[in-house]
Parts: structure tokens; C-alpha cells; sequence
């Protein structure tokens, strides 16, 4: 497509296969059959369908990450190529990936693990992603493997921002400095933060031996109930632009989960340093930390344990650990954002203004010539007036979903 954010004519895009199906869409592999009648430059298309949601909530998550991806400009974010929408469906478009997603490639290693050389090039890429996202004031909310897909150059792209949020900055903060402490602390506020009892049922049945206040507890090591107030947190008079507004939605995959969000405490921009931990634990490991039987001891294993490593402590470790702090005014990213994990150990030596200029990351994608639209042609207007019609082994689309997304409030 060469004109960026252009109108899309929908009758003449060409299905060349179906990439994914979730709870928001169904992403398709198109291509243009007038300017691009061969198929060699196809793109993603993602299309809601706005007779399956009752509510306007959709359609509202939908023109939202349409809004997202027309400020995004950074080479490891995707970017809008166009809009389209009909009484029917709400499509948009952003560059395909043909790497696949960051899970697929983890399981294709021969020990479905990463080695630390190989976290370090991708770690490196997202962290820059996400520090692109929160210098435009918006928190991603939805790190984990399947959202970070793969160029045809071999970098990383984050995709999928309808759990996306914008924060604004807070005005008029008053803060004071204790002598004995060189963090700088909020003052009192005059009345504490209540949650809904939504969140105060939920904290019950996580917690349901332990009398727990999720407005104003925290808990600590020992599994003790810390009392703070969880109406403001402690930011440095240095850099008060970096302390934003809190989100009280609950919403992210919940192996990715952070603290905060479980106990309803409200979060901002350190939810996404926490899960950049869980995903540097799994590409370690493969697995994650705090992954339980069920939702409900996973979110206990959140709220209570520690994440267990193997071996000596390493520099990686060392990182992972810091960004699972689970108070995140301590969290590492909390306080100046990637510039603190780009001062890490970890990443020593490491030319972050060069990361564009490799030719030769981890892994470069075969290219992905497919006949199947060429024989296919139906358009994307034509293929849902056919999921109208009764299944047919051709046209059923794929069940599997592209993630499990837990989401107990509007966004």
C-alpha cells in the first residue's frame, strides 16, 4: 500500500489466509489484487465484526487501537496503513510479520528455551518498544509472547493494542523529603482510596483465609500485610512528568498479571516492566513464574511467591528479579522508565542506537510465498456474508485464540 492511512477498498482485498482469531477480530493475510496482483507485498488485516458485540465496547477498543497505531513511528512498532469500515465490520491494516509470534519461535528451539545472548537481542528491541509507547503516554498492558511478533528483517514488532491505555500526568503534587531517606515521598492524603467491591469480592476468593484490604495492603516477603496508602506512590521531585494517572482496569493475560492489578490498587506504567520480567522468566525457563492450576492460585502464586531460579545468581537473574518486585514503587523502570533497565548489568556494553542497524538477529524468516490466495480470491466483504451462511469445511474459521485475555471492567 503506498499511500500511509489510506482509505481501504475492501472489494478489492484477496484473503490469502486467516492468521488469527480472538476475542477482538479475526486477522487476515490480504493482499491488494489490483495493485499488487501477485501477492508479493500482502499486509495484515484485522476486522471486527460488529454483530458479535451487543455493546459498543468493541467498537470502542477497535478505534482506539486504530488511534494508537496512527502515532506510533518507531521501527519496532507496527504502523497503520489504512482504515476501512462498513455497517457490518471495521477492518484495519498494519504490516505483516512473517516470523510469526515470539512463542512459536521459543518452542522451535531444540529445548523450547532462549539462551541469554538471544534474550538480550529481543529484550533489548521490546524494551525500546515500550519506552517508544510510554514517552507518547500510553501503557501496552498486554506483553507477553504472542503480541511480539517478528519482521521479515528478523526484529520485533509489538502488536495488538486494544488493552492499551493512555495515562496523562498528574498535576499539583505536593512532596516531601525524609532526611533519613533519600526517596522522596508524596504527602498524606486526606482520604484513602477505596475500591469497588467488584475488586474487594475478587481479593476474597484469591485470598479467602487471609483478611485482606486490597485498597491499602501490600504483601510483602514473609507474606505480611504491609498498610500504605495506594492512592499515590513515591516519585522523584527530579522527574515528576513521569508520574502518571493510575488505571483501575482489570485487564492483561493472567500469567502475566501484574501484583497491583490483582490487588486493585490501581496501575500505571511499571504493569508493563513487570510483565517485560514474566517474559524474560519464560524465554528462560519456558515457562512462567507463578503459573498455577487455576486462575485462582495463579493469582495467589502472584500476590505471595517469589520466582524461583536455577543455579547461581546471574546478571539475568539478577534483572528478572528486579522487575518482579511485586511493590512497584520499588520495581526496577518505575522511577525514570527504560532508562533504568537500560543501566542494568545485563545489557553492559550493549549500543542501543544500533539495535536497527543489525543485519543479522537471532533469526530471519524464510520467506512466506503462499498460492492460496491467488486460488482462494474471495474478498473480506464476501467472507463474512459466508460465516452468515451455514460452515463449510473451506470457509470455518480457525478456533484457536490468540490469547486469554482477563478483563473484569470496561476499558
Amino acid at each position: 500500500m503506498d499511500n500511509p492511512q489510506s482509505p481501504l477498498t475492501l472489494d478489492n482485498l484477496r484473503v490469502i489466509k486467516v492468521l488469527g482469531k480472538g476475542a477482538m477480530g479475526t486477522v487476515f493475510l490480504v493482499h491488494d489484487m489490483f495493485n499488487d496482483p501477485s501477492a508479493l507485498s500482502p499486509f495484515a488485516l484485522k476486522a471486527v465484526e460488529k454483530s458479535i458485540f451487543p455493546s459498543d465496547a468493541a467498537d470502542r477498543r477497535a478505534r482506539w487501537e486504530t488511534t494508537v497505531l496512527s502515532r506510533l513511528r518507531h521501527p519496532f512498532l507496527p504502523t497503520l496503513l489504512g482504515f476501512s469500515e462498513t455497517s457490518d465490520i471495521l477492518c484495519y491494516a498494519i504490516p505483516y510479520c512473517p516470523g510469526g509470534d515470539l512463542n512459536v519461535l521459543r518452542y522451535s528451539q531444540s529445548d523450547h528455551v532462549f539462551p541469554p545472548s538471544v534474550i538480550r537481542f529481543y529484550l533489548a528491541e521490546i524494551v525500546l518498544a515500550l519506552e517508544h509507547l510510554h514517552s507518547l503516554g500510553i501503557a501496552y498492558r498486554d506483553l507477553k509472547p504472542e503480541n511480539i511478533l517478528i519482521q521479515q528483517s528478523g526484529h520485533v514488532t509489538l502488536t495488538d493494542f486494544d488493552l492499551s491505555r493512555s495515562l496523562t500526568p498528574k498535576k499539583n503534587l505536593e512532596f516531601y523529603s525524609d532526611p533519613e531517606n533519600d526517596n522522596l515521598q508524596p504527602l498524606p492524603q486526606p482520604q484513602a482510596f477505596t475500591q469497588s467491591k467488584k475488586f474487594r469480592k475478587f481479593a476474597k476468593l484469591v485470598l479467602p483465609n487471609k483478611k485482606y484490604s486490597i485498597s491499602t495492603a501490600t504483601i510483602t516477603r514473609n507474606g505480611l500485610r504491609k498498610v500504605k496508602s495506594a492512592r499515590v506512590s513515591p516519585v522523584s521531585r527530579r522527574n515528576r512528568s513521569s508520574f502518571y494517572e493510575r488505571s483501575n482496569s482489570f485487564v492483561g493475560t493472567e500469567e502475566y498479571v501484574a501484583p497491583e492489578i490483582v490487588r486493585g490498587e490501581g496501575h500505571e506504567f511499571s504493569v508493563d516492566w513487570w510483565a517485560l520480567g514474566i517474559l524474560c522468566y519464560e524465554m528462560l525457563y519456558g515457562t512462567t513464574p507463578f503459573k498455577g492450576k487455576n486462575r485462582k492460585e495463579t493469582f495467589r502464586k502472584i500476590l505471595m511467591m517469589e520466582p524461583e531460579f536455577i543455579g547461581k545468581k546471574n546478571e539475568l537473574t539478577d534483572l528478572i528479579g528486579k522487575l518482579l518486585e511485586k511493590d512497584p514503587t520499588r520495581r526496577l523502570g518505575y522511577r525514570r522508565g527504560a532508562s533504568e533497565i537500560k543501566e542494568h548489568e545485563f545489557f553492559h556494553g550493549l549500543r542501543w542506537d544500533l539495535l536497527t542497524e543489525v543485519v543479522r538477529p537471532p533469526f530471519l524468516p524464510l520467506r512466506d510465498v503462499t498460492e492460496e490466495g491467488k486460488k482462494v480470491g474471495i474478498s473480506i466483504t464476501d467472507y463474512f456474508k459466508k460465516l452468515k451462511a451455514p460452515p463449510s469445511p473451506l470457509w470455518s474459521p480457525s478456533h484457536d485464540e490468540w490469547r486469554s485475555n482477563v478483563s473484569l471492567t470496561e476499558f
